[in-house]
């Protein structure tokens, strides 16, 4: 009998907070009206509450998270960020940026506890795929990790996940390679710099040009020290939809994981480069989110055995998400929920979604490296 999908998910981690956010940007004081933060508990619970409606949940395995060690975090994150982390989680809560005025990243009391259960459900994760007692794996957690960097949170973010399952991967399992690849629709800035001078982690970002973090993931950052060649940023402009991240899988990024040959895959799944989310200027679809999973599969079927490991990151827009979700967990896993995605006729009926000349031109700068990587000795 063939190894199940695997869905990471407690309620627990539904109760981050993320307090006093209007979108992304803190209210109050007289100039931002309160509203609903753009990172909460809606938008996970939903593609929850989606798998069990379309009947799916029940045949995949559920993942129970446990709070990740001092030892584990911090192969990625320095001991002075736990520790601050603690005090504030111990009183009324803080800011995981620790000052950083473009990564606000506020959580409530006990959030300490939270982040570090949202961080050990990715690594159960990675022990159970990597075991083979999974196939692949979909981390349903919050909350998110892919702007993280070593010593202080950023963007929502106060684990990175990505890293800490790549870290973990390589320091318990042994395996000697390990590609992370970021869909969200920012820039993986947390990647990028963990992991800038190491020739075993492949770091790809896909993700719109210029938007977030503020002068972040510009294509010639390429990693640097014996690490050079191994970050691969790939920003495409704003208003790149289905024709555009086809021909980007198609032409560089599914060409770089084969030529890596990774033991392991670790995605980055965010779905704000859907066509409505409202923290991106994108227009993708599910059936765009599936077809790049299966690919993802398709290297990891041909190099590592097919182990996958899907992380959730952003997706801000609250109806068309869970959509997204059920179409990567249904590529995971194989299976068919009973639900239809409403928005199937509607996303790609939208003008430009067909590849434009300007997102042609970024793809061919990248296959034009791509080619001058493979052929470097």
């Amino acid at each position: 009998m063939a190894a199940p999908t695997g869905l990471v998910w407690h309620e627990l981690l539904m109760w981050h907070d993320t307090r006093a956010l209007a979108g992304f940007l803190e209210s109050g004081r007289g100039v931002i009206e309160p509203d609903e933060p753009s990172e909460s508990a809606d938008g996970k619970r939903r593609i929850k509450n989606l798998l069990d409606v379309a009947g799916l949940t029940d045949r995949l395995a559920i993942v129970k998270p446990r709070p990740a060690t001092d030892a584990e975090l911090t192969r990625v994150h320095a001991p002075a960020y736990l520790d601050a982390l603690r005090a504030m989680s111990a009183g009324r809560g803080g800011d995981a940026s620790l000052g950083r005025p473009a990564g606000v990243t506020p959580f409530g009391p006990g959030g300490y506890d939270i982040a570090a259960l949202a961080a050990g459900g990715v690594i159960e994760a990675v022990d159970a795929v990597v075991s083979g007692r999974l196939a692949n794996a979909y981390a349903l957690v919050r909350p998110p990790g892919h702007h993280a960097e070593a010593d202080h949170g950023f963007g929502f973010c106060i684990f990175n996940h990505g890293a800490l399952a790549a870290r973990h991967a390589r320091a318990v399992h042994g395996l000697a390679r390990v590609a992370i690849l970021d869909w969200d629709v920012h820039h993986g800035n947390g990647a990028e710099h963990l992991f800038w001078d190491d020739p075993d982690v492949l770091t790809i970002s896909i993700h719109q040009d210029g938007l977030y973090p503020p002068v972040s993931g510009a294509f010639e950052a390429a990693g640097g020290g014996a690490g050079t060649g191994f970050n691969w940023n790939l920003p495409l402009p704003a208003g790149s939809g289905i024709g555009a991240y086809r021909a980007l899988f198609d032409r560089v990024v599914i060409p770089l994981l084969d030529h890596f040959a990774p033991d392991l895959i670790v995605v980055a799944c965010g779905f704000d480069a859907g066509a409505y989310d409202p923290q991106g200027r994108m227009m993708l679809d599910g059936d765009t989110f599936a077809w790049m999973t299966r690919r993802v599969m398709e290297v990891a079927d041909r190099h590592c055995g097919g182990r996958v490991v899907a992380t959730h990151e952003g997706g801000y827009h609250r109806p068309s998400v869970p959509f997204f979700g059920l179409a990567v967990v249904e590529a995971l896993s194989g299976l068919k929920g009973t639900v239809e995605d409403p928005y199937r006729a509607l996303i790609p009926a939208m003008p430009g979604q067909a590849l434009q000349p300007h997102q042609e031109a970024v793809i061919l700068k990248a296959e034009q490296r791509l080619a001058a990587w493979e052929a470097a000795p």
